[in-house]
Order: structure tokens, then C-alpha cells, then sequence
């Protein structure tokens, strides 16, 4: 894995009907040692704009995983919300960044507005190895977000010497 002084920001978007499995996969990610992931439950604090807070985590975002099930594409509310605002941000990525993950949880339909990307189905006998192909996705933009960070840094460093 890449040097880095920060781990890799991954916004979890899901129904609540789906927070044990979310969980799960949230241990599984953070258990690789260099993904940090983004859940309601565990960093909202009481008191704050819930709103607020989870607009300012997808636009912090290196990944956004959106969880699809039976329960989020038939759901009307914040799932759908954060879906849409999470693709505007998408719009303002390089070409070639992995940004957007659909993440399917069962053999649900896949919203019209993702199916252009690759999704992974995290169910059933496929789980293990949809996990392995997420991470190596992971994997992926990490070094693009890092390599990104690098020339800002360097265009920085020219600046100032000029």
C-alpha cells in the first residue's frame, strides 16, 4: 500500500433497514488498516445538523459506496438524496476517477442513475470475492487520490519558488 499520512475516505450510503450488514462491511473495510469509512451512527454526535454533516462527508469523500438493496431503491428520502448529490460531486472528478460504488446487498434493481458504472453484488456465494474486487477498486483510487495530492503539492512547491 502506498505512504500516506491519512487513510482513505469512504462514505457509506444505505437504508437503515440495511445497518448489520453495512456494519459488517464497514468492520471488514476499516480492518484493512488504510480505509477510514463514514457512517451516520458512528460520526454524527448528537446536536448536530445531520444535513449538514453528511453533505460535508460526501464532499470530503475519496469514495462514495452506495449500498443498494430491496429496502434503499424502493425508499423515498435521504438514501435517494444522498445519491443524487453524491453523483453532482461525481461530476466534478477526473474522467478515470473511481468515485461512485453501487454495492449491491441482493438482487435488487439498480437505479438508472448507476448503471453506467460497474456495481459489485456483496450477497450470496459471490460476497468473498466482490469484497476482493472492491478493495482492489479501493486499492485504485487510493493511489489516484494520492498521486493527484502529489502534483498539487509539487505545483505548490513551484509557486512559491517563483
Amino acid at each position: 500500500m502506498p505512504e500516506t499520512n491519512r487513510p482513505l475516505k469512504v462514505f457509506l450510503s444505505y437504508a437503515s433497514q440495511d445497518k448489520l450488514l453495512v456494519r459488517e462491511l464497514s468492520r471488514r473495510l476499516v480492518g484493512e488498516g488504510w480505509i477510514d469509512t463514514w457512517q451516520d451512527e458512528k460520526n454524527l454526535l448528537p446536536g448536530q445538523d445531520w444535513r449538514v454533516k453528511i453533505e460535508e462527508a460526501v464532499e470530503e469523500a475519496d469514495v462514495v459506496i452506495i449500498v443498494l438493496s430491496q429496502h434503499s431503491v424502493s425508499k423515498e428520502g435521504h438514501v435517494q438524496k444522498e445519491l443524487r448529490y453524491a453523483r453532482e460531486i461525481a461530476l466534478e472528478k477526473p474522467e478515470d476517477a473511481i468515485f461512485l460504488i453501487p454495492l449491491r446487498l441482493d438482487e435488487c434493481e439498480v437505479p438508472r442513475g448507476l448503471r453506467f458504472y460497474q456495481w459489485v453484488d456483496y450477497f450470496d456465494d459471490k460476497k468473498d470475492a466482490s469484497y476482493l474486487a472492491l478493495v482492489a477498486s479501493l486499492k485504485l483510487r487510493y493511489e489516484q487520490k494520492l498521486k493527484l495530492e502529489e502534483e498539487e503539492r509539487l505545483r505548490k512547491e513551484q509557486q512559491e519558488r517563483e
